[in-house]
């Protein structure tokens, strides 16, 4: 069974039906871990694991893509179509899902310096130089993720983001599932960035759930399973993670473990996609 006796998330492991649903999830990696094409070609199973990440980022986001094309712009071989919103949403969601590969060895020894890359990433174009990688300053505005309620002001929002910052680097031994979940619904709710909070959160989640030994191989498409009930059931879970109550908290802990073994299954379509010899897109 997970265990999180001690610690800042032992409350949150506590809660009615939570270690079971993160016992599950961990139990759905650890399957995934057996698969034949993560013997020797991991490397092609990750790298289909960003584009299905990114595809379906952007899709939370509200930009529906053919995941042909998100690969081809991945590898290079196409571009991001139209300046629009949609294309926009597409072009931060690859940005920020590729520069997952990079961020590895930093994640964890310094988390402020990934969180501030993820964003750069994910917003360069969209906001003012100055304003990348770095949180909103007062009088700066944020008009993402509505549904969750007004954004906390600047000063709560940058706390928030520290308070992410403490708790990765002090998670050492902390259930991973846990950690990335409540790393991504803190920065999604605090929105502490002008623009890209929860293209940032997703990307963090993902790293974090590599970083501490949940997905080592970096294929679990936890994008693909937060986005299972569409953009209105994710937002959901996040809206119910924002009132404060610890319903919705559990409710948002149980949605993010269940979105690790619906992206475990998707990862597993990857690896008999790469041993066939073929990538098709995910359903």
């Amino acid at each position: 069974m997970t265990s999180a006796s001690t610690g800042p998330l032992a409350a949150l492991a506590g809660l009615p039906g939570v270690t079971s649903a993160v016992d599950r999830a961990r139990e759905a990696c650890t399957q995934l871990r057996w698969h034949n094409a993560l013997r020797r070609r991991i490397p092609e199973a990750s790298a289909e694991s960003r584009v299905r990440g990114a595809r379906a980022s952007a899709l939370l986001e509200g930009a529906e893509f053919p995941i042909d094309l998100v690969r081809d712009v991945m590898r290079g071989a196409a571009e991001v179509p139209g300046g629009d919103a949609r294309g926009r949403a597409l072009q931060g969601a690859i940005q920020a899902t590729a520069q997952t590969e990079h961020l590895l060895a930093v994640v964890r020894t310094a988390p402020a310096q990934a969180l501030a890359r993820l964003h750069t990433a994910a917003a360069a174009g969209l906001v003012p130089d100055d304003a990348l990688g770095r949180p909103r300053m007062a009088g700066e505005r944020v008009a993402e993720l509505t549904e969750l309620g007004p954004a906390p002001d600047a000063a709560e929002a940058a706390a928030r983001m520290r308070g992410v910052v403490d708790l990765i680097a002090s998670s050492a031994g902390a259930p991973g599932v846990l950690v990335a979940a409540i790393a991504h619904a803190e920065i999604a709710s605090a929105r502490p960035f002008v623009h890209g909070n929860a293209l940032v959160a997703r990307a963090l989640e993902r790293l974090l759930l590599q970083s501490t030994g949940v997905d080592p191989t970096g294929t679990v498409v936890i994008e693909a399973g937060r986005a299972r009930e569409s953009a209105a059931g994710y937002q959901g879970a996040l809206a119910a993670y924002s009132s404060g109550g610890s319903e919705g908290v559990r409710l948002w802990l149980e949605h993010s473990a269940e979105a690790v073994v619906a992206g475990a299954a998707e990862a597993a379509r990857i690896c008999d996609a790469v041993l066939a010899g073929r990538l098709t897109p995910g359903p």
